[in-house]
C-alpha cells in the first residue's frame, strides 16, 4: 500500500505503523497531517476527533464512517496546560483483586507519548461500532518522519485559539483588587513615613 522508498526512509515500526491499514476503505479518503509539536493536547484532540468523524464534511450523518485518515506527527513534542503533567494519571485494573493500576501523563510521555494523543482521541468519539474503525485511520508517530510519503497528504491548519474576553462582573471585580492593592501600598508607605518623621523629630528634640 505504500511505496517502497517510503517505507526505506522510516525508521519506527513499520507493522505498527501499517496495522489494520487493509481494513479501512481509502477510496475517496484525504490523508491529513496534524503536527502536535507545541499544540495543547485537549485542543488538538477535538480537533483529531472532528476530522476523523468526518464532521467537517457537509455529508456527515452519525451512521456512516466518511472520516479521513489522519496522521499525527511529532507526539513527544505535545503540550499540557497547569500542573497535569504530574497531577492527571491514567488508571486500569488488571481484574485481580487489589490490581488497580496508575501511570502519570509524565510517566506515560516517557513510555510512550503516541498512547496520550491516542487515549484523549478515543475518549472523544462516540462510544458505537463505528469507533474501532475510527481507531484505524489515526496514525500517531512520535517524531516528523512517517512511511506515508507516497500519498497526497494535506497539511492540516489548526484554527487560532480564541481568548475570551473577560465578564465585565470579572473586570470590575480585578480592578477593585487592583485598586484595593495600591491603596495597601500607598497606606503602607505613609506609615513608614510617618514612623520616619516621629523619629527625626524625637533626634532634634
Amino acid at each position: 500500500m505504500t511505496s517502497q522508498a517510503a517505507a526505506s526512509a522510516f525508521n519506527g515500526n513499520m507493522k505498527k505503523a501499517l496495522a489494520g491499514l487493509k481494513r479501512i476503505n481509502l477510496e475517496g479518503l484525504r490523508w491529513r497531517v496534524f503536527d502536535a509539536k507545541d499544540q495543547v493536547l485537549g485542543r488538538l484532540a477535538s480537533q483529531i476527533s472532528t476530522v476523523i468523524q468526518g464532521k467537517d464534511k457537509p455529508t456527515y450523518a452519525p451512521y456512516r464512517d466518511d472520516g479521513d485518515m489522519c496522521i499525527v506527527l511529532n507526539a513527544k513534542d505535545v503540550r499540557v496546560t497547569g500542573r497535569k503533567m504530574t497531577d492527571k494519571f491514567y488508571r486500569w485494573h488488571t481484574g485481580y483483586i487489589g490490581h488497580l493500576k496508575e501511570r502519570s501523563l509524565k510517566d506515560q510521555m516517557a513510555k510512550d507519548p503516541t498512547e496520550v494523543i491516542r487515549k484523549a482521541v478515543l475518549r472523544m468519539l462516540p462510544r458505537n461500532k463505528l469507533r474501532d474503525d475510527r481507531d484505524r485511520k489515526l496514525r500517531i508517530f512520535p517524531d516528523s518522519e512517517h512511511p506515508f510519503g507516497d500519498q497526497p497528504v494535506e497539511a492540516y491548519v489548526m484554527p487560532p485559539r480564541k481568548v475570551r474576553e473577560v465578564r465585565p462582573r470579572a473586570r470590575r471585580a480585578m480592578i477593585r483588587a487592583q485598586k484595593k492593592a495600591e491603596q495597601q501600598e500607598q497606606g503602607g508607605n505613609d506609615k513608614r513615613k510617618g514612623k520616619k518623621r516621629e523619629v527625626e523629630a524625637d533626634l532634634t528634640a
